[in-house]
Order: C-alpha cells, then sequence, then structure tokens
C-alpha cells in the first residue's frame, strides 16, 4: 500500500511529508511564541510517578513541570514524548484570574485554599511543588497580564475562558459561579443609589472563607491590626490571627481586588444619623464592660464605647461606616416631635401609625371622641437610657405614653362637663402638660405641650349629635353676648355722633369763638397788668411810708438825745460852778449880777416873760432857769454838792 502509494505520489508531495515528520522523528519540536508546549513524557529509565502524583519533577515518566517556550526545542524524540501545545493565560485588564492546582500538599483541616508559594505568579511550576505548594483551589490570584502557566498542573478561570489540559464539566461550572458573584471584577466602595434611586454611600461587609474558626460564643470575627491591606492579601491576615467567618471589619471607599474564593462581599450602606437625631449603640460584638448606670437604675447595663451591650454615650449626627451585623442603631430623636392619637393620621417619623383617637365619657354624660396630639423632647443624653427602657422610641409610645395618657385624660373627663371641654380647652391643656410632665420625666422624657382637638360625635346623625346641639347652645349663647356688644357699640356711636354734631356746631362757630376768647384773654391780661400795676403802686406807697415814718422816729429819737445830752451838760457846769462857790445861792447871786450887768435892758423890765428856751445862745443860760433848776433841785431834795462829781460821767453815759 505504501509503496503503491509513493509510486503514484507526486515528488512534491512527498517533498512536503518528509519536510514535516523528519524534524519530528529527529527529535525537533516548535512552539509558536503564543503558546507554551507540555511534555508528556511516555516512559523513563526512572520508573512513573509516586502513588499520588500526577505531575513529574525529576525525569520519571508522565506529565512533566517544565514548559517548553516559544521556538525551536531539540531532543524530544516522538517514541519518548508527546508535546501538548496550550495557549497562553490571558487576564484582561481591571480583571481577576483563579487558579486551581491539581498536584501538591494536601491542604490543612482548617483550610479551603491553598497557600500563597512563590512560584512567579504559577509560572514556575517545580517552585510550586518543591517549596510546598498545596493542590486546590489557590489563594492567590492572577491579575491582569499574559502567563507562561503549565495548565496540566493548573486550572485558570478567567472572565472568558477556561484554561486546562484537559476538558472537564466542573471547570465551567466554577467560572460561571464566580461570574454570578462577579468574581472577576474587582469589589468597587463607593457612592452609589438605593432602590428608590437617592444617592448612598457603600461600605462592604467581609465574610472569609478560610482559616480558623472565630471563637465560640463569637458571632462575628475580630478586626485583624496587621496590614493586609483590606483582605487582599491573604496570607498576611490569615498570619496573624485572622479567622473565617463575618469580619468586624468593612471595607470603605475604594478599590479591592480580592479573591472570591477566600472572601466575599456583601454591599451595605453607611449608617447615617440625621441630623435632629442621635444613634444610640447596641453592640453585638466585643468583651464583656463593666455596667456604667449605677445601683440606682435596673432596666439594664449600659457599657463603654467597644465593649457588648447598650453603649453609654450615643452617635451624635454624621455618617458612619459601622458593620450592621456587628452593632444595631436605634435612631432616637433629639428635637421635638409630634404625637398624634388621631385615627387615620401620623407623622412622617411614623412612631404614632398605631395611635387612635381617644373615647371618653364626661361627667353629663356624653361619649365624645377626643382628638390629641403631645409634642415630647428626649435629652440626647438621656437617649441610650430610654433604648435601655423600652428598646426602642415606637415601643416606649406604644407601651407607656400611650396608656399614661389614655387613662389620664379619661379621668379628666369623668370629673368634666362636655361644656368644660369645649370652653375651658386652654386650662386643661395646661394643667396636663404639667401633670403629665411630671409622669414623663420618670421615664427620661420631656414633655413640652399636651395639645386638645375639637370633640367629635359617634353618631353619623349630625341632626342627632348631642355635641352639635351643644355647639348649637353655643352659638346661640354667643350671638346673644355679640348682640349686647352691638348694642353697646351701637350707643357708643350715638354718642360719639352727638359728640360730633357738637363739634361741628362749635366749628361752625369757631371764629366767633376764637375771637371772643381771645377778647376774653387780653381783658383778663389787661385787668392783671393793671393789678400787677396797682399792686407794685400800694407795695411803693406802703415803703415810701414806712420810710418817711422811720426817718421821722430815727429824727425825733435823735433830737431828743440831743436835747438831753446839752441838758445833763449844762446841768454839769452849772453844778460845777455851784460846786466851786460852794453855795448855790452864792453862785445865783453872782449870776445874777452878771446878768444884770450885762443887761441892755432895763433894770426894771417894761414886760416880764419867761423864757420856754432850753439854752441860751453862746451856751449862757437865762437867770429864770437858774432859779427854777435850783428851786427843782431844793424841792427834790438833790444834794448838789454831792452830785456834782458824777456830772463828767453822767455826761459821758449820755454821749
Amino acid at each position: 500500500m505504501i509503496t503503491q502509494l509513493i509510486h503514484w505520489a507526486p515528488p512534491a508531495i512527498l517533498t512536503l511529508i518528509a519536510a514535516y515528520f523528519l524534524p519530528r522523528l529527529l527529535g525537533v519540536v516548535y512552539i509558536p511564541h503564543n503558546r507554551v508546549g507540555i511534555i508528556e513524557k511516555l516512559w523513563s529509565p526512572k520508573g512513573s510517578l509516586a502513588e499520588g502524583r500526577i505531575i513529574a519533577r525529576s525525569g520519571e515518566a508522565g506529565i512533566q513541570s517544565r514548559l517548553l517556550r516559544g521556538g525551536l526545542h531539540f531532543g524530544l524524540f516522538p517514541w519518548q514524548y508527546r508535546i501538548h501545545k496550550a495557549p497562553l493565560v490571558t487576564v484582561s485588564e481591571g480583571r481577576i484570574g483563579y487558579v486551581y492546582a491539581k498536584d501538591g500538599a494536601p491542604l490543612e483541616a482548617t483550610q479551603t485554599l491553598g497557600a500563597t508559594i512563590d512560584c512567579n505568579h504559577f509560572q514556575e511550576a517545580n517552585s510550586f511543588l518543591s517549596n510546598g505548594g498545596q493542590r486546590g483551589r489557590q489563594r492567590a490570584i492572577l491579575r491582569e497580564g499574559v502567563y507562561a502557566i503549565n495548565t496540566s498542573l493548573f486550572v485558570v478561570l478567567t472572565e472568558t475562558q477556561v484554561y486546562s489540559l484537559e476538558e472537564n464539566a466542573t471547570y465551567p461550572q466554577w467560572q460561571q459561579e464566580l461570574a454570578d458573584i462577579e468574581g472577576y471584577r474587582p469589589v468597587v466602595i463607593g457612592a452609589g443609589t438605593d432602590a428608590a434611586g437617592n444617592a448612598v454611600d457603600k461600605i462592604g461587609v467581609i465574610s472569609v472563607h478560610d482559616g480558623p474558626t472565630i471563637p465560640a460564643g463569637d458571632i462575628i470575627a475580630p478586626e485583624i491590626r496587621a496590614n493586609h491591606n483590606y483582605f487582599q492579601a491573604a496570607e498576611i491576615f490569615l498570619a496573624h490571627g485572622g479567622c473565617r467567618g463575618r469580619q468586624l471589619q468593612v471595607l470603605t471607599d475604594g478599590t479591592f481586588f480580592i479573591n472570591r474564593w477566600f472572601a466575599t462581599v456583601e454591599l451595605g450602606q453607611k449608617t447615617l444619623i440625621p441630623i435632629g437625631y442621635v444613634g444610640v449603640v447596641v453592640s453585638y460584638y466585643g468583651a464583656a464592660g463593666a455596667d456604667t448606670t449605677g445601683e440606682a437604675f435596673r432596666y439594664g447595663e449600659q457599657v463603654s464605647r467597644g465593649e457588648k451591650g447598650v453603649w453609654k454615650q450615643a452617635l451624635t449626627p454624621g455618617k458612619y461606616a459601622l458593620n450592621p451585623y456587628a452593632v444595631k442603631i436605634e435612631l432616637v430623636p433629639t428635637v421635638n416631635f409630634v404625637l398624634r392619637w388621631i385615627t387615620g393620621q401620623t407623622e412622617n417619623h411614623r412612631y404614632d401609625d398605631q395611635l387612635a383617637t381617644l373615647e371618653i365619657i364626661t361627667a353629663d354624660g356624653y361619649e365624645p371622641l377626643l382628638p390629641l396630639s403631645l409634642v415630647l423632647h428626649i435629652d440626647y443624653q438621656k437617649a441610650p437610657s430610654v433604648v435601655q427602657r423600652f428598646g426602642d422610641v415606637k415601643r416606649l409610645i406604644t407601651q407607656t405614653l400611650d396608656p399614661i395618657l389614655t387613662a389620664y385624660f379619661r379621668d379628666v373627663a369623668q370629673g368634666s362637663r362636655m361644656l368644660d371641654l369645649l370652653t375651658h380647652r386652654e386650662d386643661i391643656q395646661k394643667r396636663a402638660t404639667e401633670e403629665l410632665g411630671k409622669r414623663f420625666e420618670e421615664f427620661d422624657i420631656n414633655c413640652v405641650a399636651v395639645l386638645i382637638g375639637r370633640p367629635e360625635t359617634r353618631e353619623k346623625d349630625l341632626a342627632n349629635d348631642p355635641i352639635e346641639k351643644l355647639f348649637d347652645q353655643l352659638r346661640t349663647r354667643r350671638l346673644a353676648e355679640e348682640q349686647r356688644e352691638t348694642y353697646a357699640k351701637q350707643q357708643e356711636a350715638a354718642t360719639h355722633l352727638k359728640s360730633l354734631e357738637e363739634a361741628k356746631a362749635t366749628a361752625g362757630k369757631q371764629a366767633e369763638l376764637t375771637q371772643s376768647k381771645i377778647e376774653i384773654e387780653v381783658a383778663a391780661n389787661r385787668a392783671e397788668a393793671q393789678l400787677a400795676e396797682a399792686q407794685r403802686m400800694a407795695r411803693r406807697d406802703i415803703a415810701l411810708a414806712e420810710g418817711r415814718a422811720q426817718a421821722q422816729k430815727l429824727e425825733g429819737e435823735g433830737e431828743a438825745a440831743k436835747v438831753t445830752q446839752v441838758g445833763m451838760a449844762e446841768a454839769a457846769v452849772f453844778l460845777e460852778k455851784i460846786r466851786a462857790y460852794g453855795d448855790p445861792r452864792l453862785f445865783a447871786l453872782r449870776d445874777l449880777a452878771d446878768r444884770f450887768a450885762n443887761s441892755a435892758q432895763p433894770l426894771v423890765p417894761e414886760r416880764v416873760f419867761i423864757s420856754g428856751n432850753t439854752g441860751g445862745q453862746g451856751g449862757e443860760v437865762s437867770i429864770a432857769q437858774t432859779l427854777l433848776s435850783l428851786l427843782v433841785s431844793e424841792r427834790s431834795g438833790l444834794d448838789i454838792a454831792s452830785a456834782a462829781p458824777a456830772a463828767p460821767a453822767k455826761q459821758k453815759e449820755a454821749s
């Protein structure tokens, strides 16, 4: 047959056949540069592989660990070697490649993935096996690039292809599982949107699937302080005590190339505590802490930050990257918020969605529905105590505030008439605010205000509604009061109208009134001026008269004093003269003789008269006066001789 083929085959075909088979027969093999050659040794003097191994490292028969790279290779005779050409492994940019090792040391009991071995990214199969590489899925991953990997030892899964020397239905299944969790893409944490399209900040909660289990009693693995680059360096994480399970540490903003066989990522939202709220932390993780509330607080323990239990210090408004599996945040409002006991109405916070209008019975038998609103405030420092007591704000409202408020207003209604609820609502609200405020203080809540709405009827027929009839009575009473006020206003208006008419009449005669008023004022001013002038003249005359009288008095007193002095002086002179004569009669005769001698009158005067002059000219004294003085002195018993020396003293005293 071969002889016939050679005989009939053209020489050119024979040349091609020889050129193809001859190098192979001589042990020459060509490997393209975009492929690698996997060597399968058919037989070897060293025998076959050891039990449990599938890759030969020392020249045994079987698949060899070394690879043939692109180019010509010699000595690979076809009766001893079979060469399998496989493509280079390509990982796209920004993607991840996963590796599964078919040979190596078995995994430890606590391992699910093979340890990371220094083998040039799985391109040195012999180093991988010699350095203790383990079979199974690997912790190390491949980043973007092209790798010359022995796919008889390693199965590489990428987003687009499964690299394996043999076909196995399991490998495509693994590939699809990784694609379903987006395992070929890095984990990107950042801003995103929620189901409603609102922008939210993301976090990543990590669940590790390799390593020892977490300690008994814990529900979450502790945070590892070593720099494992956010779970991207699996060996560092495990070497420093990392455990499998959900991790306390979370991923925040960034891009992370994480082996999804090692750890999966669950995206969540950052914890947002809005303004007007505080976040009370209920921690499910941490050491058992000491109670900080003291013996008086018997509703549970509060612990310090980082310990298991209710944290004593609440979180202030802001965003926090908190693990929702490790802590629970109870939002407690710190601003005033309203609760409505009104069926069918609720506020945005939804705390009052289970509250209904109160059913009460008044003292006079009415059965109205009383709508209420309550304004509350919770001190931010007491928010942990509120959560410790009641669990959350809604349970506080439904299990405590609602029963207290309902019982209080039913008691108030039983002691009040229906009309009181309508007309004295302000007083009831004020009293309720004070009394309920004291009760709510026991629960660390401040009651700001209690507001009462309009009582409503249970009757659907408004015509027979007793409350509506009561309102009609109030309207009638109010109308009567309004009419009375109207009549009073009308009377007041009539009075003002009368005043207006008088004002108009007065305005008509205003000019005359003004002129007459001016004349009256002028006359009054004139009279006042005349009166003032008369008073001034009278005061002047009185002053002049008083001055003249005073002058005359002073003048008379002066003249009298003068006469007195002159008389006393003359009397003193006469006394001295008389004393000088020794006998007053001698002096009188002497004086009489002198006067007769110097007299120009006849010795016997034609007329005899007694002069009333008190003193003569030039100091002379009349004879009659002298004689009269002597007679007076004698009749009065005055001793002229003894009185003479005192004359100068009397004269001095008189002066």
